[in-house]
């Protein structure tokens, strides 16, 4: 490899502004950030590479989302990288601490962990274009700074100065930038259209930055929200070692719940006998992990537009209509039977939180939080679910006042903002969120590269999400693909890759029109895949390829 592309370097170290040279910058060390540097190394025999990360530790959304109860809601054979299968866990879904552990082993056995910095935030990111280099912009940060959210961050500034959370500010060069920046990263804020916040005496936070130090025990607690979080966590609650007094879950509308996969011979055989088995046994973790794949690719069928996949929900949503009522109480039925079809949302692959409703202390209401007071929630009047005009429904509408020593915030994450709040300008000066927004919404061909962009690959990007697969599946053929093009440039073959507009423009026609034709975009509901002022879909895959090549 050339030299003066591939190789760390320190360059102008005389001048007024020295900068440091790296081949490869990589933004995020979650999971697509530790499988590109794994894979540089494995597929290109290729150290020169450099891990940013703004947290304090590896890991991204394993690492930062710490509530009560977080696991894996796919089965534990499908849920590592395929270059570094672990057949040590402990349960067929495992817990969030046990998966930080086992992405922090992968980086031990590639040999990257001194290649990740963390407590670095990449702010700006500007193509050099007769360069043709990124100049990268980055500011240090106070210790655990990064954990914050950037709201959180901001009103930290202004409250305490900015030397609270940026420390000093770097400015180096990359030939090659890649965003591996998560869609699940900043948490929702507190809800403007709420009043009475300010005047809460109690703490409030959000799920995904759960707060340890916030004593439960004893206390009235209020869920905002029923999404995959919530399910997880709010059914432990009442119980040891949490201990409220009460739980009260405000929805705004039922999601689709599915029980849980259950492992083959029960979840203390397959705790006991899995490690051993599937260690020892040649070719049998690899059959494991094919069988749980192919039952995730059956539920492909539940995507699409024709009357198969429609024959293929009705058949699927009346299962699960039967398991809930079996499972809740009778005063629940109504407010958890969803008038959308199953997929339109992500599914709740649920083990606890249907069998905690049953729990006294636990209640659960389709009246809107209207106004937060003292000492305690106004819920209604009105509800959001079912349709207060529906005058049929026995779904209370009244209004109530219910005590609130902690809110907790489990309302979901922008999941819109693609690489917020990373600023990236490409040619010409053009920022990418600007080229969004004029060509109707977050996009990139082959959810990787954006024309004007040059040799910026993003991981995991926009249309990557497929609903029903493995989120490993999918950054490791997005980490495949764009390490084709990575080759050839840090060989010096190719100065820079750029995809053409028409071609870029073609392909993002194509899918949002296919996405038109699924149950994303036309199931009747309003999900966190779309825009919901524009409707635009920049998250999900429509199941079946695109035209353009």
């Amino acid at each position: 490899m050339a030299k003066s592309v591939a190789k760390i370097s320190l360059n102008d170290p005389y001048s007024s502004e020295p900068y440091t040279y790296y081949p490869v910058v990589i933004v995020g060390a979650g999971e697509s950030g530790i499988a590109l540097g794994c894979q540089l190394k494995e597929q290109l025999g290729f150290d020169q590479f450099r891990i940013f990360d703004r947290q304090s530790q590896l890991g991204g959304t394993w690492h930062i989302n710490r509530y009560p109860g977080i696991a894996c809601d796919i089965p534990a054979p499908f849920y590592s990288f395929s270059f570094a299968p672990n057949y040590q866990w402990t349960t067929f879904h495992p817990p969030g601490e046990e998966i930080l552990q086992y992405l922090t082993d992968v980086c031990e056995k590639y040999g990257i962990v001194d290649k990740i910095q963390l407590n670095t935030d990449v702010v700006e990111a500007r193509w050099l274009e007769k360069e043709e280099l990124w100049e990268v912009i980055l500011q240090h940060m106070a210790l655990s700074a990064g954990d914050l959210s950037a709201k959180n961050r901001q009103t930290k500034i202004r409250e305490e100065g900015e030397a609270s959370v940026f420390v000093s500010q770097e400015r180096i060069k990359a030939k090659i930038l890649a965003s591996c920046v998560g869609g699940l990263v900043e948490p929702k804020s507190i809800p403007e259209v709420v009043p009475g916040f300010e005047s809460f005496k109690g703490k409030v936070f959000h799920s995904a930055r759960w707060d340890y130090n916030v004593d439960l025990s004893n206390k009235d607690v209020v869920v905002v929200g029923t999404g995959c979080s919530a399910a997880q966590f709010t059914p432990r609650l009442p119980n040891a070692p949490f201990n409220a007094r009460s739980v009260t879950q405000v929805m705004r509308s039922p999601p689709w719940v599915v029980p849980r996969q259950k492992p083959p011979f029960g979840e203390e055989w397959w705790s006991k006998w899995s490690p051993k088995l599937l260690s020892n046994i040649p070719g049998l973790g690899w059959a494991v992990r094919l069988k749980v794949f192919l039952g995730t690719e059956a539920d492909w069928e539940l995507f699409g537009g024709e009357e198969r996949h429609e024959k293929a929900r009705k058949k699927l949503e009346a299962e699960l209509l039967k398991h809930m009522k079996r499972t809740v109480p009778e005063k629940y039925h109504e407010i958890l039977t969803p008038d959308y079809s199953v997929g339109c949302k992500r599914r709740i692959f649920d083990a606890i939180w249907f069998p905690g409703l049953n729990n006294p202390k636990i209640g659960l209401t389709t009246r809107p939080l209207t106004c937060v007071q003292p000492d305690s929630v106004i819920l209604g009047p009105g509800r959001t679910y079912p349709d207060p005009n529906d005058s049929k429904s026995k779904a209370p509408t009244d209004e109530i006042r219910v005590s609130a020593d902690v809110i907790i915030l489990a309302n979901g994450f922008d999941t819109t903002q693609w690489l917020s709040p990373l600023k990236v300008i490409g040619k010409h000066g053009k920022e990418i969120h600007d080229v969004w927004r004029e060509r109707g919404g977050a996009q990139a061909y082959q959810g990787a590269t954006m024309d004007g962009f040059p040799n910026m690959f993003v991981i995991f990007g926009p249309n990557t999400a497929t609903g029903h697969s493995s989120v490993v599946l999918g950054i490791e053929n997005m980490v495949m693909y764009s390490l084709h093009f990575m080759k050839r440039i840090l060989s010096g073959e190719v100065s820079s890759y750029d995809v053409k507009e028409e071609v870029e423009r073609e392909y993002t026609r194509d899918i949002q029109e296919k996405l038109n034709q699924t149950v994303f975009n036309s199931g009747g509901c309003t999900n966190w895949y779309q825009d919901r002022v524009t409707g635009w879909n920049s998250t999900a895959y429509p199941c079946d390829p695109p035209t353009v090549n």
